[in-house]
């Protein structure tokens, strides 16, 4: 049986030397999948208050996850550090630039970890993971999101919920 290549040694002209350039990527399409979900919720639904009266309205919910970002850009000591987001007073529009903002400066901190020794500061256990938690983060609040508009009484259209799935179009 032959052995495998070793990844670390990957030519450029394969695929794993194409992997830090997927994995940005794969982290941009993440973004963009976000700013289509906030695209598609209804403009009642932004700061409705959840059918219990507990926990976050979804603009509270998309302020956290801007938020979140920014705490690990100060973190990691990134060049790059946008302003949070009040989840108060964040309008669509401002959730929208304001995620470009910190997924703009998230790809140039995981960048310059991809091309260098592949770690981030304060988090282990290296740059993988960390986009990988990143997108999960993203992705569990993009199912509270979706979840708390149907109690609201305004679910996403039926063609956006497939929407989100269509990581090829985005």
């Amino acid at each position: 049986m032959a052995k495998a290549p070793d990844p670390r040694h990957a030519a450029e002209d394969t695929f794993a030397g194409k992997i830090p350039a997927a994995l940005i990527t794969a982290f941009d399409t993440n973004n963009r999948i976000n700013e289509y979900l906030i695209e598609n919720l209804s403009f009642e639904t932004w700061t409705a208050k959840p059918p219990d009266g507990k926990g976050r309205t979804i603009a509270a919910i998309i302020a956290h996850m801007h938020n979140v970002r920014v705490m690990w850009l100060k973190a990691g000591k990134a060049e790059e550090i946008p302003e949070q987001l009040n989840r108060a007073t964040v309008t669509q529009a401002q959730a929208i630039r304001a995620l470009e903002s910190s997924r703009n400066a998230l790809s140039g901190m995981i960048s310059r970890a991809l091309a260098g020794d592949g770690r981030i500061k304060n988090f282990r256990p290296d740059v993988a993971g960390f986009l990988g938690y990143l997108i999960a983060h993203d992705a569990h609040h993009r199912g509270q999101i979706t979840m708390l508009a149907r109690q609201l009484g305004h679910p996403l259209p039926t063609k956006a919920m497939f929407g989100m799935w269509e990581w090829g179009k985005r």
